[in-house]
């Protein structure tokens, strides 16, 4: 028998047979550690900034002679000795991206999903998805997930989804296209419809 993916309880679903080589790997823990690191890096906004003495207005000319005044020294106004005066090491705006290649981001989500799937928190169901966008409909698909934050994978959005979920604390819904490790490694609970499987073994495989 080969491996599968459990269907979750009560959902009226089958299990979903996979590849072992996405779903079968070994957990690679520094790997999957760069991956998100790489992530939570990525989305800082960096756009810290202050003003140098180059930025700050002033500086013309020397304020006062340098001799017979009895006051300090004082070449420009800039000066961050001055109240007026620019930042000595004034904060720039910076890119916080990190490098990761294609083949290391497969391999870590391997890994992930892998690991997901031993541990039980991997499960798969067509019918999480609401016929209707009303959230009190869905909230009752969710009661019996023994789960504090729930990731829904699916191929594609629907609208009734985004509707529905949108007012339900930590729950997440997103597309196999776009997962993230942040959002895998966070999750205690991971639906998945089998469309969304067949998807994510496509691209890691």
């Amino acid at each position: 028998m080969g491996l599968q993916i459990p269907a979750l309880s009560g959902n009226n679903s089958n299990n979903v047979d996979v590849l072992e080589s996405v779903f079968g790997q070994t957990y690679n823990e520094t790997l999957i550690h760069q991956l998100v690191t790489r992530y939570l890096a990525g989305a800082r906004a960096g756009t810290k900034a202050q003003k140098t003495r180059s930025d700050v207005s002033g500086g013309g000319s020397k304020p006062w002679k340098q001799k017979g005044t009895g006051r300090a020294r004082a070449g420009t106004t800039r000066s961050p000795l001055w109240r007026t005066g620019g930042i000595t090491f004034a904060a720039r705006p910076r890119n916080y991206d990190q490098k990761l290649n294609k083949k290391m981001f497969r391999v870590g989500i391997r890994s992930i999903l892998s690991e997901l799937l031993r541990q039980n928190r991997l499960v798969v169901s067509d019918t999480i998805v609401p016929a209707t966008a009303k959230t009190k409909e869905f909230s009752a698909k969710l009661k019996t997930i023994d789960a504090r934050r729930v990731l829904i994978i699916v191929d594609k959005v629907e609208v009734n989804l985004i509707l529905a979920s949108r007012n339900i604390p930590n729950v997440e819904v997103v597309e196999a296209a776009n997962l993230s490790p942040v959002l895998l490694v966070g999750a205690d609970k991971i639906i998945a419809t089998s469309a969304a499987i067949k998807s994510l073994e496509e691209r890691l495989a």
